[in-house]
């Protein structure tokens, strides 16, 4: 929000430097993010006060030389007044004319200006030069060559009390503040909301001669007007609904001074209607909306026109101020007429309403609508304006009638309008007042310094609250009062004790509380095995050479369901599509509907953009997934590790031998058995079906007797729903949950062994339907104390091999912790092992 220096002293007198301002406002919430100077010392072009004046241009006389050109003579408080050379379209109809009294901005010799040919912006120095052979030293200027806009089209035409002579710096140089207001605060979103806030911190008053012409307001208020009818259809949308009528107004340009504080303000002029329903917007906090009176239709038998505040009908439309046509919901609010829609409601007016030339008679709105409807409404419409900015922030609706008074007023006073001396207002949400207790014993316990009674009882009324000390004493020991504290209307925020604390520990200034320690117990300090190892997993995983990832939460369930190619059955660890998936009710977008069952598709789509740039992806993500318990509102949110890993198993470097051949499934069960090494853990990989990837190149990982996910390379069609190349795209996702579960559990250590391995071959015939994961642990557990390890190093199927059948060798390791072992030693297990495979396996030993 921009907020002009010179509207801002209207309402309180600002003494310290503008720097200090900014930093206090800062400190006290209002982040001051810039500050833009115009025509003062610190501004980029500074207006030179001995020579750039106000100007008073006196006659137009004729160019000798030029049908284009005037000279103007204009006074500007030297002894003689300068005729200058000029050339704009206003001044031409006025050539031979004297004894004007046109206020200018005047610029004399030497003065530094923006340069309005130049492509690029750029200052230069005003000399004298002969134009058409009139010598010219001097310039009436425009507003760009001021740096107040780029129209240079026109001079700059001041108000008829400009005082001539006066440093042009003093009468419109300003400063602009433009404050970056976090959270639903509506009332700070207004030049009267800043004010309160300054005069609160600087221990100022606010000028009630400026207050006084919000509160003027006609004296009868009726829900019946004769000018119109009006109606609230959705009352739980709209708690209240405002209607002045101005006869006889005058469409024009606004005057000069209003639409000056419209541009510092942000805003462009349009006319003096419009311009008045802004202007009141930021002045109040209020929006207001005027419509063209005859062009709103009436109800069948009532000759008034109608107003009627109501959802829409689904698929309704409505063509906007902005010349598109919108298309509603019903979850939307509506102005409409006896014919249809003329608004929605807190957004944007319609634009066969809208006000023009030919427009005579205005219908004033000043409404209150609900904050959460405005703000989806315009997200879904893609349709930001000033007006729902502030009512998504919460707009106080005892407003209404005062920016309603406001407004009609300033019509009757720069349109010529009249003004009838009766508001329609209907208001079905009103609201009692909010009283609250506030105790400054409890303020000292949170704030942690004590600030003095009567020092609180400044801030809160300087605040606007009403503050009344009682009798009663929580705590026996103080004599400290408890207040009771009336919240003004305009501070929705405010429903709480712990709110008034706020806003005094603010006002007061965080920045004077004294650096202290601690005086409570430190609470226990406890082990967060949860976090702590979703930590040890990123180490690790970053240690194997991956990238750490973050996607959205919410996604397009279209998504989800490509991981099940031709309508297979979703897995129990990866889901997809809308079974039992949890859509949100305001969607930012249709890609953005759904809470995530999966990381897979996120981690996918960060794939296929990655390797528009790249040739190598290998990232992974830790973030919960969400999953519907019946008969619970809200979901599960376990813990998942999603990875995927494709490209050339090197990256690309100048050094020759690289391995550029694909990263495959092997790849990826390297780094897997980094992870559960480094977590202390010992995995299993049994054969998967899942439908999300490559048949046969497709496990299911498991520690313990716990299945903790699924890992392989990408089914074909999975591969091509979401765009990847034509390359092995390999991925796995885990629970977390389950993985860290098992981490917790007691490690036996064991010494290293001092004495030589004995290392052995075995070469195994068994069944083709038998693990090799199986047969590994059966040769562990026959092999007693003296097998230290067991290593598959071969797999076999050919002519040599029975049918069903399938060979595999392993590497078997002997070592003892006190002797070395002797070959009769390790002879005698090996026979044991193979023995006992042979009974419980029916495993034969290949020849």
């Amino acid at each position: 929000m921009k907020v002009p220096l010179s509207w801002l002293k209207d309402y309180v007198d600002i003494t310290i430097p503008l720097a200090e301002l900014a930093e206090r406002l800062t400190l006290a919430g209002l982040e001051v993010e810039t500050i833009e100077y115009i025509g003062l010392p610190e501004a980029a072009l500074p207006w030179d006060p001995e020579k750039i004046v106000v100007g008073e241009l006196r006659a137009v006389h004729y160019h000798p030389n030029a049908d284009r050109l005037v000279l103007a003579e204009v006074e500007y408080g030297g002894p003689e007044p300068e005729v200058v050379v000029s050339g704009p379209p206003s001044l031409l109809p006025l050539r031979g004319q004297s004894n004007l009294h046109l206020k200018v901005a005047f610029a004399m010799e030497g003065a530094r200006l923006w340069d309005p040919y130049a492509e690029e912006p750029h200052i230069k120095k005003l000399k004298k030069v002969n134009i058409r052979g009139v010598s010219s030293r001097a310039m009436v200027c425009s507003e760009k060559e001021l740096g107040l806009s780029d129209d240079h089209d026109e001079i700059i035409y001041l108000p008829d009390d400009a005082p001539v002579g006066t440093p042009l710096a003093d009468y419109l140089g300003d400063a602009v503040l433009e404050l970056d207001i976090k959270g639903p605060f509506g009332h700070l979103y207004s030049i009267l909301g800043i004010a309160r806030e300054v005069a609160a911190l600087l221990h100022l008053p606010l000028r009630r001669d400026v207050l006084e012409a919000l509160e003027r307001h006609p004296a009868e208020l009726t829900p019946t007007p004769d000018f119109i009818a009006l109606e609230i259809a959705d009352p739980d949308l709209c708690p209240r609904y405002s209607a002045a009528f101005i006869r006889g107004v005058k469409v024009e340009p606004s005057p000069f001074w209003m639409q000056l504080r419209l541009r510092r303000a942000g805003m462009r002029p349009i006319n003096n209607v419009v311009d008045i329903t802004n202007y009141v917007m930021l002045e109040s906090g209020q929006p207001l909306h005027a419509f063209d009176y005859h062009v709103l239709r009436s109800r069948p038998g009532d000759d008034r026109p109608a107003i009627i505040v109501r959802r829409a009908r689904p698929g309704e439309q409505m063509a906007t101020l902005d010349g598109e046509l919108r298309t509603f919901d019903d979850e939307m609010l509506l102005i409409t007429d006896g014919g249809g829609p003329v608004a929605v409601a807190g957004v944007m007016g319609g634009l066969e309403s809208e006000v023009t030339e030919a427009t005579t008679d205005v219908l004033l709105e000043a409404a209150n609508f609900h904050f959460l409807n405005v703000r989806r409404t315009s997200r879904l419409l893609g349709l930001a304006s000033d007006a729902s900015q502030r009512f998504g922030r919460r707009v106080d609706p005892e407003l209404t009638v005062k920016a309603a008074a406001r407004a009609a007023h300033l019509m009757a006073e720069l349109g010529g309008g009249a003004v009838v001396p009766v508001i329609g207002d209907l208001y079905p949400g009103c609201q009692p007042q909010r009283v609250l207790e506030f105790d400054p014993a409890y303020a000292a316990r949170v704030l942690g310094i004590e600030i003095p009674t009567d020092e609180i009882e400044r801030i809160l009324t300087s605040l606007e609250f009403q503050v009344q000390p009682t009798n009663l004493r929580i705590y026996e020991s103080t004599n400290l009062p408890i207040y009771q504290v009336t919240v003004p209307s305009h501070r929705l925020d405010v429903t709480r004790p712990i709110d008034l604390v706020e806003e005094v520990g603010r006002i007061w200034g965080y920045d004077r509380f004294p650096t202290t320690l601690l005086r409570d117990e430190l609470p226990p300090q406890r082990a967060n095995p949860r976090l702590e190892g979703a930590e040890r997993v990123r180490d690790l995983l970053i240690g194997c050479g991956l990238d750490e990832v973050i996607t959205y939460s919410l996604v397009n369930v279209e998504d989800e369901g490509k991981l099940r190619p031709q309508g297979s059955a979703s897995s129990p660890l990866i889901s997809g599509g809308t079974e039992g998936g949890l859509r949100v009710l305001n969607p930012l977008s249709a890609e953005r509907a759904y809470l995530r069952q999966t990381l897979l598709p996120s981690l996918l789509h960060t794939t296929r953009e990655n390797l528009r740039f790249l040739d190598r992806v290998t990232i992974f993500e830790i973030g919960a997934v969400y999953l519907p318990v019946e008969g619970q509102i809200l979901p599960n949110e376990p813990l998942r590790l999603g990875m995927v890993m494709t490209g050339p198993r090197e990256a690309r470097s100048w050094l020759a031998g690289q391995d550029s051949t694909p990263l495959d499934f092997y790849d990826l069960k390297g780094v897997v058995e980094t992870l559960l090494a480094g977590l202390g853990l010992e995995g299993t990989f049994e054969l998967g079906e899942y439908p999300a990837f490559h048949p046969g190149r497709c496990a299911q990982v498991s520690v313990g007797d716990k299945v903790v996910g699924v890992m392989g390379e990408l089914h074909p069609l999975v591969r091509e729903a979401f765009d990847l190349p034509e390359q092995p795209v390999c991925a796995l996702e885990f629970d977390l949950e389950v993985l860290l579960a098992q981490v917790g559990k007691v490690r036996t250590m064991q010494p290293i062994s001092r004495f030589p391995a004995v290392v052995q071959d075995v070469a195994l015939v068994v069944d083709e339907n038998l693990s090799a994961e199986e047969v590994r642990q059966a040769i562990l557990a026959f092999g007693g104390q003296l097998l230290q390890d067991a290593r598959l190093f071969d797999l076999y199927r050919g002519e040599q091999i029975a049918p069903g059948k399938k060979s595999l060798a392993y590497s078997l390791t002997y070592q003892a912790d006190d002797r070395t072992l002797t070959d009769d030693e390790v002879a005698k297990v090996q026979e044991r092992i193979v023995r006992r495979l042979a009974e419980e396996l029916g495993a034969e030993l290949r020849a």
